[in-house]
């Protein structure tokens, strides 16, 4: 069995991709959406992190986050949000008794950006997603993505993504 050992750099920026459990579109409805960010105010709250960049799909849900100085644990950030968001699906939807099963694959993936570029490269992968998996022709269709406040301020075009020479490399990780 593999070992494997997570990078842990306090104040680290670091790549998520979470997956729910047998890729169940549980992300298909609003309300599921806005459940995620209720609790992930909630974690916030009690564990400050700053999200960077994020995208929200039926299935799964990419983002960068940024831990504060001192702080490495972003794993307890992500059972908070797994468990938080599992209950809250249960308390909507009566089910077994016992144990409940969770919505999520066990681990998840991540990644901790090495510079700015890196970075750059992680957002732009994050916002060309739903792109990607045919969600949407552009970036700016998807409603469930950081983009949309990157347009905002100014940080990218309302046409960005549409550009093939632009996206030389996105999403082909």
């Amino acid at each position: 069995m593999m070992n494997y050992r997570r990078n842990r750099l306090p104040g680290g920026t670091y790549f998520f991709t979470v997956v729910t459990a047998n890729r169940t579109p549980l992300f298909n409805n609003p309300a599921a959406v806005q459940h995620l960010r209720t609790t992930l105010r909630t974690v916030i709250n009690r564990h400050p992190f700053t999200i960077d960049a994020m995208v929200v799909l039926p299935d799964h849900i990419h983002c960068l986050w940024t831990l504060p100085a001192d702080d490495t644990n972003y794993s307890t950030r992500w059972r908070l949000i797994k468990g938080g968001l599992t209950k809250g699906f249960q308390q909507h939807s009566p089910g077994k008794a016992g144990k409940p099963e969770s919505l999520w694959q066990k681990r998840y993936w991540e990644h901790t950006i090495k510079d700015e570029n890196d970075f750059n490269r992680h957002v732009d992968y994050i916002h060309y997603n739903p792109v990607k998996h045919g969600y949407v022709a552009r970036a700016a269709d998807w409603p469930y993505s950081s983009f949309h406040r990157f347009v905002r301020q100014g940080i990218l075009p309302a046409d960005w993504g549409i550009d093939e020479e632009e996206l030389a490399g996105v999403g082909r990780e």
